[in-house]
Formats: C-alpha cells, sequence, structure tokens
C-alpha cells in the first residue's frame, strides 16, 4: 500500500479542539526549554488524553528533549487509542493483512497516523538500544508499505547494524 496515494480525509491536527486545550499548547510552543512548557502540555493532556494534537505535541516535546523513554510512551498510546479508532487489535505485532485493509477503510489518514506512530516507537527503541524490538516494529511497517514511504527499511539497515555490532564483540569474547 502506498501511504502517499490516497485523498486525504480529516488530519490529526483537523480533529476538533477545545480553544484553552490549544491555547495550552501554543503557550507551551511559546515557552519551549523552560520548565513551564512541559507542564502546560501535561495539562492539556489531562484534559484531553486522547486527542491526537496533544498526543503529538508530548510527544515531540519528549522527542526533542532527548526524553526517549517519555516519547515511546506517548508513541505507545497513540498505538493503542488509534488501534482502537481503526478496529485494529490493541497489540500492534497482530496486525495482519486484514485488519490493516479494513483499517484502511476506516480511514487511510488515521491508519497513516497509526503506521507513523509505530515506525516512530520503532526509531525511539532504536536510539534506546532496543534493536530487536525496534526490528519487529520497523519490519511490521515495512511489510504494508509497499513503496517504503516512510523510509522504514533505512532504519532497518541501521538497526541491523547496530544488532550486528553488538554482537559481534559478545562473539569475539566467547572465542
Amino acid at each position: 500500500m502506498d501511504f502517499l496515494d490516497f485523498e486525504a480525509d480529516q488530519l490529526y491536527f483537523d480533529e476538533p479542539i477545545e480553544s484553552a486545550i490549544e491555547a495550552l499548547i501554543e503557550e507551551a510552543a511559546d515557552l519551549y526549554g523552560e520548565d513551564e512548557a512541559e507542564i502546560l502540555l501535561l495539562r492539556a493532556n489531562f484534559y484531553e488524553p486522547e486527542h491526537p494534537m496533544v498526543l503529538v505535541a508530548l510527544y515531540r516535546y519528549f522527542y526533542y528533549q532527548h526524553r526517549y523513554a517519555d516519547a515511546l510512551k506517548v508513541a505507545e498510546r497513540v498505538l493503542v487509542i488509534f488501534a482502537r479508532r481503526l478496529g485494529l487489535p490493541q497489540d500492534w505485532s497482530a496486525l495482519d493483512r486484514s485488519c490493516f485493509e479494513n483499517g484502511a477503510l476506516v480511514s487511510m489518514t488515521m491508519l497513516r497516523f497509526y503506521m507513523l506512530a509505530l515506525k516512530g516507537a520503532g526509531y525511539l527503541e532504536l536510539r534506546l538500544g532496543e534493536y530487536e524490538s525496534a526490528l519487529q516494529r520497523l519490519h511490521k511497517v515495512a511489510e504494508y508499505d509497499d513503496a517504503d514511504r516512510m523510509g522504514a527499511r533505512a532504519l532497518i539497515d541501521v538497526a541491523l547494524d547496530a544488532l550486528n555490532q553488538t554482537q559481534e564483540p559478545e562473539q569475539t569474547a566467547q572465542a
């Protein structure tokens, strides 16, 4: 499936949000780098824990702060929330072709958002040195992204290289 070859319906930032929550996100962006920014995003998350705009803001905040474990938790929440919205299995590893195609019928843009979260989680695991689980996620993305529009295959190569490098010292020590 080509994740860029479709007519877009509602995107994550098009979903209606209360103006007070949007103001919290905007204020957090203005205060980026200060402790208050995180507090504002957490307040937004308290009021709208499943809103895509809030989740993206929180994910980006943690990612750009190099707090990869926290960003991974947000990506995991996105996967659970959007699996429910799309009628997918709660466990991303149980995703099969039939589930995937049914999700595409519900909303191609939500499915693309879900797959971007899965790729993002794999990338974060790669950054955290969790190469085997990163590979599992990235292979799942590549399995359904026929044209590699999301670039998972390049990350798979990086993860395989990293995994091989970590295994080589072990093999040398055992010899």
